[in-house]
């Protein structure tokens, strides 16, 4: 985000606070990208006051979710109230259907990207996440994603499992700078990988990166523009050049 962006999204944070605060109960965001969560997260530690705030996408694990805010004695049952519903879709297993047909279709009926979140898809079936009015437009008008004939259904709680597949990437690097990292996951000369840093085009656990001299730690979640994501899921001493040995994750 550049600072205009991080301005009107504290300030529809604000809001949201403001809302929970005067109806006595809670409110919501619309789906907020891992970023976005990142920033409200944030903002909440500072300034919810007296309210609870919770991000939550249908699953422990979903990258796209909701923001409630609320107060103390809606916390037993927020939840169950977020404003999404799960919808299954079923075709034929030899049809094979990915996220992005899934995507494609939903955006092609004009729905604005944040009112869906995670989809799921796996042999056969799949599942996403929508708005409760996105969902009313979907079951009444899809029958099809793509070229290939869907069934829609709204009562089937969610089920799949979430299988992210990764490419190792193993190697050495003089130090555990971000610069060194990238070099190593990108395959691309360590003055490449400074450039990207300093046209932010780097992030680190979803904010953008602010030095090539960042020290990274296992878990940590690097996104490259142009070349994709990626996770320093170990780090394993030294070398007998004094290098350190690390694994790297990439996301397919």
């Amino acid at each position: 985000m550049n600072d205009r962006s991080d301005k009107l999204f504290a300030a529809r944070l604000s809001d949201l606070t403001d809302q929970a605060r005067r109806n006595s109960s809670y409110a919501f965001s619309s789906f907020l990208d891992e970023r976005q969560c990142a920033e409200a997260e944030a903002w909440c530690r500072k300034n919810t006051g007296e309210l609870m705030y919770r991000l939550w996408g249908g699953f422990p694990d979903a990258r796209r979710k909701m923001l409630a805010v609320y107060h103390d004695y809606c916390d037993e049952y927020v939840e169950d109230d977020y404003p999404f519903v799960c919808l299954t879709f079923t075709y034929r297993k030899e049809d094979k259907l990915t996220h992005r047909d899934f995507l494609g279709t939903f955006m092609g009926m004009q729905l604005k990207r944040e009112v869906i979140g995670d989809i799921v898809v796996a042999e056969g079936e799949a599942q996403a996440f929508v708005t409760e009015v996105a969902a009313k437009l979907i079951i009444s008008s899809v029958s099809k994603i793509g070229r290939v004939g869907v069934k829609v259904s709204d009562d089937r709680p969610f089920e799949l499992e979430v299988r992210q597949e990764y490419k190792k990437i193993i190697g050495t690097v003089a130090s555990l700078r971000l610069d060194c990292v990238v070099s190593l996951a990108a395959h691309i000369s360590r003055d490449s990988a400074a450039g990207l840093i300093r046209s932010d085009r780097v992030d680190v656990n979803h904010f953008t990166a602010s030095s090539i001299s960042q020290e990274l730690h296992e878990g940590d979640i690097i996104s490259v523009r142009g070349s994709g994501r990626y996770v320093l899921s170990a780090v394993n001493g030294l070398s007998g050049k004094g290098r350190i040995h690390v694994e790297v994750l990439k996301y397919i």
